[in-house]
């Protein structure tokens, strides 16, 4: 069942670079610098530098196949013709979906926290998943208003955002004297290499917006072209806004500093120079940069989820709600990531994402790598060295959390199983249906 919300061409090439930096500034920056710095240590700026090659080598895979196969939930288009309808490729596509419902309750704690700090109220407060529910609620009232709004919305936020965020990176740098606090007041005992590689890790999730685009594949103009340039121009513009947040906050704030405020670094980042005013110019950065974030990444994936369920990779219930598949999945998604915001704290929420996420961007690569390479005319060095990042930075920071929080990654391997577990079941059901369903046609 096709909807009428979700027309095919309806996203220009503007539109969709503005859609794409909108998911990934909108977490990456207020929600993850403090959380990169407490892993990373003061060498952050060069975690995230280190996590945008690392997101380079894996877009290469989705632009090849996005180039061929353009595709709305064009994650779960590429598993399928690499693993075919198998428990590997149902499993890693929700998992996908998963980290990106995650994602959306991350973005909209940091909405919470963010907010609060114009008022006198604790970042512990319990406003700050009513606020993060609140906005969920929004976007999703945005997103049944169909792709002309969406794009508008984006391209009009993602101008401020950007805007705003390079106006104060460079008065943070210029108040400083371009002096570098986060480096000079580090301490002897700053975390070792694991670290730093477990804040790449959690970098990476700044940057994963890209597989937004991805799964919008049809709805964007000429995809076959429209998909890989804006995926290019997504990630350098990100990179560029991250580099100069990055240094600012470095530059205005020691380590002990920014990690002490890691879920509000930014706002904090602006007080040293310019009080009040700075805090408040920064949130009113945040909240447009978070709200617009969240409006993008609901709209990918209430279409994830969609092509799921018309692939019979997932079941699909309506319990009762009017409309199409898309609409209902619009609400399973806000409902999800409103239950997770409400519940988990940003550390947890950030560390269950980045997870799940290099789990199934290590599926991706190697279908890919062993079934499509010379389908999509992709190099085997390229491919090999994406999985490798990979692995280094989700070995790592496995290795770290089990040591800080080993509580996420029983957790995360647990429902890990389960996903597997429910995918096995439910696709032995279907196959076991169709078998009957052949043996009587022809009895």
């Amino acid at each position: 069942m096709k909807s009428e919300t979700y027309k095919k061409g309806s996203l220009s090439l503007a539109g969709t670079v503005a859609m794409g930096t909108g998911v990934m500034i909108g977490t990456g920056i207020f929600a993850l610098t403090g959380q990169v710095a407490q892993f990373s240590g003061p060498a952050f700026p060069l975690a995230f530098l280190l996590a945008a090659v690392v997101s380079g080598a894996s877009a290469y895979t989705y632009i090849k196949m996005s180039n061929k196969y353009p595709s709305a939930g064009g994650i779960a288009m590429i598993l399928q013709k690499a693993y075919g309808p198998t428990t590997i490729a149902a499993a890693s596509a929700l998992l996908m979906t998963m980290s990106m419902i995650i994602n959306e309750s991350l973005v909209a704690r940091t909405f919470g926290t963010y907010t609060l700090q114009l008022f006198d109220v604790s970042k512990d407060s319990i406003l700050v998943p009513v606020l993060a529910v609140g906005l969920i609620v929004f976007a999703f009232i945005i997103n049944i208003s169909g792709n002309k709004i969406i794009g508008g919305v984006s391209k009009v936020a993602a101008v401020l955002k950007v805007g705003g965020i390079l106006i104060f990176a460079g008065a943070a740098l210029w108040a400083s004297g371009l002096s570098f606090e986060a480096a000079s007041s580090a301490t002897t005992n700053e975390t070792g290499p694991a670290g730093f590689l477990a804040g790449v890790a959690l970098a990476i999730l700044a940057f994963k917006g890209f597989t937004t685009i991805t799964n919008s594949g049809d709805e964007v103009k000429n995809p076959n072209k429209n998909v890989g340039r804006a995926i290019i121009w997504s990630l350098a513009i990100c990179l560029v806004v991250y580099m100069a947040v990055a240094l600012a906050v470095g530059s205005s704030l020691t380590l002990e500093e920014i990690v002490a405020a890691k879920d509000f670094s930014l706002a904090e980042a602006s007080r040293p120079a310019f009080g009040d005013f700075g805090v408040a110019f920064t949130v009113i950065i945040a909240i447009i940069a978070t709200a617009s974030g969240l409006l993008a990444s609901v709209f990918a994936v209430s279409r994830m989820l969609a092509m799921l369920t018309n692939m019979n990779l997932i079941p699909h219930k309506h319990f009762g709600m009017p409309g199409g598949i898309q609409k209902h999945t619009l609400v399973y998604t806000v409902v999800l990531a409103a239950v997770l915001a409400a519940f988990f704290d940003l550390g947890r929420i950030a560390s269950l994402g980045a997870i799940y996420y290099l789990v199934m961007d290590i599926a991706i690569h190697y279908g890919v790598l062993r079934y499509l390479r010379e389908d999509v005319g992709a190099r085997a060095s390229i491919l090999i060295a994406a999985i490798l990042f990979d692995l280094i930075a989700l070995g790592a920071f496995l290795f770290i959390k089990a040591t800080a929080d080993p509580m996420i990654v029983v957790i995360a391997i647990g429902s890990m199983a389960a996903i597997f577990a429910f995918e096995a079941l439910y696709l032995g059901r279907i196959r076991d249906k169709e078998a009957s369903d052949h043996a009587h046609s022809h009895s």
